[in-house]
Order: C-alpha cells, then structure tokens, then sequence
C-alpha cells in the first residue's frame, strides 16, 4: 500500500469493503483491515504509518550524503585571477594531472550547514583554516559530477602558501579489489592556477563552478 493510503486508513478512512471512488473496477481494489471499537485503523495499520514516518527522512538524509561542500579561494595579482585547486592524494592519482585536481570538498556531518562544513573541508584538506573573509563568500552554487555526487561551492578571496599544506589522512584500498588498505593524503599537494588552467585540469564538472567565479569577479570592482 502507498504512504497515501495507509495514512487515509490510520486517519479512519474507508474500512473493510468499502472502495475508493470509482467503484469496484478502482485501481487499488477494497480496503482490508477492521476497524476497532474507536473507528480507527487496526493497529498493524497504524504500526504501517508509524514506519514511514520513522524512514521518509532517510531518503533525505541519502541526497545529503550524495552532496559534498567545497570552498574555492582566489587571489588577484599582477598576472590577474588566480585558484586554489588540489592535487587528490592515494596511488591510482599519482601519476595523473588533468582532471586529477579539485577544490577543497567533502560530505558534511549530521545536520552541519553546508557552508561550514565547506569551511571546515578546507581546513582539514589543506591542514589551515581558509583566510578570514572580508566580504560574504561567493556562492557558485552546484554541479552533479559523473560519479553522481553533487558539489555546492563558495568562492573566498585570500592567499595561502601551498608550501605549508598538509593533507588529513584517509584510507583506501589499493591496489582494487586486493582487500589490502594504506593511508593516504586526501591532498597530496595544492596549487595555485589562472582560470584557464585551472578548467583544463579539475575534476571535469567542477570546471562549471571555476567558469562562474571568473564571470562573477568580471562584474565586481577590482
């Protein structure tokens, strides 16, 4: 039975013989289930209703955890707009450079606000917090990955030395399938790259969020 119509029962809808409109050619067929002495729903019924609302957040929860939050810093200088993009750590990236760079990202923890767990992604990636903000972060809003992960994203202007990153530790299987682990950064380095560099280079979809900082600093006072 749908949600809907267990709900309908639970509420002292229609009970045992009774259809839904239409008549008996209705999809769905007759109501099963006695109501009890107080004309509600019988209690497996109940119990039926009870569950849904106990598991309906769970699907909400799956989409959250399908969606990373990432910071993308920015510096202006002598040669114009530069972007801060990492370097993904573990063996099968070693030895790869385009698409093998990313902003800082990851998933955020129960009930965390997505732009704080953006800045907090940050800090653990690249072993510093990002520098204060002057001005409101940029939203750059979001991009579904071919993997199916979706990464929203704010853009913040300030300077980092690469030089002094250290990357939190993670652990994965290698080689595939081996069932054998070893930590690896989850950064191995990062690096700062003009706009069109920095496409040519990052995880293929999240080149969309480096395209949109660069219309919106066009638009803004230098």
């Amino acid at each position: 039975a749908s949600a809907s119509h267990r709900a309908s029962i639970a509420a002292g809808g229609p009970r045992r013989g009774d259809r839904r409109p239409g008549g008996a050619g209705a999809v769905g067929g007759p109501w099963t289930g006695d109501a009890d002495e107080s004309g509600r729903a019988p209690v497996v019924s109940r119990m039926l209703v009870q569950v849904v609302r106990w598991f309906a957040p769970l699907g909400r929860r799956e989409a959250r955890m399908a969606t990373s939050a990432g910071l993308l810093l920015y510096r202006r200088g002598p040669g114009g707009v530069e972007v801060l993009l990492g370097h993904m750590g573990g063996p099968f990236w070693a030895r790869k450079h385009e698409g093998a760079w990313s902003i800082p990202k990851g998933l955020p923890e129960a009930d965390e606000p997505l732009h704080d767990a953006a800045v907090r992604e940050f800090t653990e990636e690249l072993g510093a917090p990002p520098p204060p903000a002057l001005v409101d972060d940029l939203e750059l809003g979001q991009v579904k990955q071919s993997g199916g992960k979706t990464v929203v994203a704010w853009a913040r202007e300030g300077d980092l030395d690469v030089e002094q990153v250290s990357s939190n530790l993670v652990e994965v299987e290698w080689p595939p399938r081996s069932g054998r682990t070893q930590l690896v950064p989850e950064i191995d380095r990062a690096a700062w790259f003009a706009p069109d560099e920095a496409r040519r280079v990052v995880v293929k979809a999240q080149a969309e969020l480096v395209e949109r900082l660069a219309a919106m600093l066009d638009g803004l006072p230098r």
